[in-house]
């Protein structure tokens, strides 16, 4: 089928001369920035809000357990692209944003609610929270995954709580952790795509916008997938390296820097379980 398609794509009507100076022009550059800088921002937040919400569902409270179950449930189960959507549009329900002081005239902020949530926040709000229900059920799954009889091992030495987590529990979940959450950014990546919609400008929205004027539009689609490649391969080679830290026995394995990048982009062992969940 590659070959079929590439054997085809060489005789299609395709300006391939056209493709690197479209690769390397500003208005794509600048795109990739923002798509990198949006990936990387609404990730570490969800992973930050998963943590959060996964230690909430294991806790002996219940309001708290109930709580959690609802937030995973509500943003796990609405589709990425009408949450980014619904953010975007909370202007046309909540005109202005304003925060005050019960019982007082005092306002100690106000805000018109389509300056506050801009395009940008929009989808970083939208890719953000419906990747922390992800997060909060993989952080879960690594934190059970770590024996009881450790936690209470460690206390019985007199670790305090807060030190059981971090020395004891944390280092062997993050080897099941990581796998997931790497793939998930990855996902988070071409998934900036989905901010396109309401005119953020990523690489998506900046090819359409360039192939709008030169009317390259395979050219510009092309250079669009060039770059996502690229973006998505880098990813893969840190969670490569990122896998072997937190696990002693990967970490031990001969092989130079140049074999264990190549490695890395050979196996994608958690994309190809899970494939794209969006």
């Amino acid at each position: 089928m590659l070959v079929a398609l590439g054997v085809g794509a060489s005789k299609g009507d395709i300006e391939y001369s056209s493709i690197p100076g479209i690769i390397v022009d500003p208005v794509i550059l600048s795109a990739v920035v923002r798509t990198i800088v949006l990936a990387i921002i609404a990730q570490g937040g969800a992973i930050l809000l998963g943590i959060f919400i996964a230690l909430m569902r294991i806790s002996k409270n219940p309001v708290a357990r109930v709580f959690s179950w609802l937030y995973v449930w509500i943003f796990r189960g609405l589709p990425t692209l009408l949450q980014i959507m619904l953010w975007y549009n909370m202007a046309l329900v909540f005109p202005r944003v304003t925060i005050g002081i019960p019982f007082t005239n005092i306002i100690l902020f106000d805000q018109s609610t389509n300056k506050l949530i801009s395009a940008f926040v929009a989808a970083l709000l939208g890719l953000g929270l419906n990747e922390s229900a992800y997060m909060a059920e993989i952080v879960r799954a690594g934190l059970q995954s770590v024996d009881k009889g450790q936690r209470e091992a460690a206390a019985s030495l007199g670790m305090k709580p807060g030190k059981v987590m971090s020395r004891v529990v944390l280092p062997q979940a993050m080897r099941v952790i990581i796998p997931p959450t790497g793939n998930d950014f990855i996902n988070m990546l071409k998934g900036t795509s989905q901010a396109s919609v309401i005119g953020f400008a990523e690489l998506i929205h900046a090819s359409n916008s360039l192939s709008s004027y030169t009317l390259l539009i395979m050219e510009t689609l092309i250079a669009a997938a060039f770059w996502y490649m690229v973006i998505v391969s880098i990813a893969n080679v840190g969670q490569y390296f990122l896998e072997r830290k937190y696990n002693p026995a990967k970490a031990e394995e001969s092989g130079g820097l140049i074999d264990k990048i190549i490695d890395s982009l050979k196996t994608p062992p958690a994309l190809l379980r899970k494939g794209n969940r969006k």
